[in-house]
């Protein structure tokens, strides 16, 4: 039997043989198959094929709700578009209501969000103090929250997701001390109960003080702007201009909208143009204000970027994965793990090169053709 193993084997090992010759055959031909296919573009049709993949089975069976403040200012209705396509794009569905400045119906849609059994919270609070409550009846009811462009204060929401909004005023204002060095500066602020206009006017005053400290620059006047309208806007800049018998050098603005308010006070008093405006958002009609002249500039956020995250974030959150981040805002109670993208300056020299290149706005509607 031994003798009749080993005679056995022989034919066996040669059998192996040559099927691992074949196989040597068969991957040598692959290889020339693949000659002249660099490296590189191979890996990017596995990552695109991967990509894809993920595309199609992420957000599967994952319903999101999209609590928002408002759809007044142009900015938030892209929000709203560009977050439902990036979202559905992933599988998951998606409902958006919309509280209209209102403290109380947010938290009443909230509640019937929580009731229906949305996975994930993704909330643009009207007042940052007061969203703290909807955040405690979510966690509740072991629903995470994602504070969406404006941070919700003293919760223990799990992610923020915006733009960096302190570095939007320190854009702001070091693109104006360079341009004005000394003089007279007016501060026209977004509202009071928005976290992000804080945050701004830091970034702004941060920038200020050691040009206010050595006696170049005085800031003659500042204000919040009620619900960051332009016409609460247009009233603080008249009443900066009487202030100061219409002797100003320079006017920050804690948006696009407010900008311009301010800029309809200047031209009333034959200002526009005469003085640099800053604001924020490229809102198209201030866009179109930096090609007539009577904006300085504005701060471009590439909201489908901040879409595209706020929805995998979402997604991932709501499956339980845990998402790494090496930045956190403290929000009054508790450091929150955030997602800070960062924002561009716009001037009359590189509307082209940005916001138009992007698609945010057709250089048709910008220069008005």
């Amino acid at each position: 039997m031994k003798s009749l193993f080993k005679i056995g084997l022989l034919p066996l090992v040669l059998l192996e043989l040559l099927f691992i010759l074949a196989g040597c055959e068969k991957s040598n031909s692959i290889a020339k198959r693949d000659e002249g296919m660099g490296e590189l573009d191979r890996e990017m049709e596995l990552e695109e094929n991967d990509s894809n993949y993920e595309k199609a089975l992420i957000g599967e069976g994952i319903r999101i709700g999209f609590l928002m403040d408002t759809l007044e200012e142009e900015r938030w209705a892209r929000d709203r578009d560009l977050f439902k396509e990036s979202a559905e794009a992933l599988g998951a569905e998606v409902e958006i209501m919309i509280a209209a400045e209102s403290d109380a119906l947010q938290l009443e849609q909230a509640e019937k969000m929580i009731s229906e059994g949305v996975d994930v919270l993704v909330i643009v609070p009207n007042n940052y103090e007061t969203t703290a409550a909807i955040v405690k009846k979510a966690h509740q009811s072991g629903i995470k929250v994602i504070s969406y462009d404006r941070l919700v204060k003293n919760a223990d929401v799990d992610f923020y997701i915006s733009f960096d909004n302190e570095m939007v005023g320190t854009l702001q204002a070091e693109y104006m001390v360079n341009l004005v060095p000394e003089g007279k500066y007016v501060y026209i602020g977004g509202a009071d109960i928005d976290y992000n206009a804080h945050l701004i006017k830091k970034g702004v005053f941060d920038v200020l003080k050691p040009f206010i400290d050595e006696g170049k620059i005085t800031v003659v006047f500042a204000a919040w702007t009620e619900d960051w309208t332009p016409e609460n806007a247009y009233k603080n800049m008249m009443l900066a201009l009487e202030a100061n018998g219409l002797q100003i050098d320079v006017v920050i603005a804690g948006n696009d909208g407010t900008a311009g308010g301010a800029i309809q006070a200047l031209e009333e008093n034959g200002l526009a143009g005469a003085i640099p405006v800053a604001g924020q958002d490229a809102d198209l009609a201030a866009v179109q204000r930096i090609v007539k002249g009577t904006q300085t500039l504005t701060i471009y956020k590439p909201i489908k970027r901040l879409s595209e995250k706020a929805a995998e974030l979402a997604i991932r959150l709501a499956k339980g994965e845990t998402v790494e981040t090496d930045r956190k805002i403290y929000n009054g109670k508790i450091e929150v793990p955030a997602i800070l993208l960062t924002p561009i300056v716009v001037d009359s020299q590189n509307i082209e090169s940005t916001i138009i290149v992007d698609g945010f706005h057709s250089r048709e509607a910008v220069y008005q053709e």
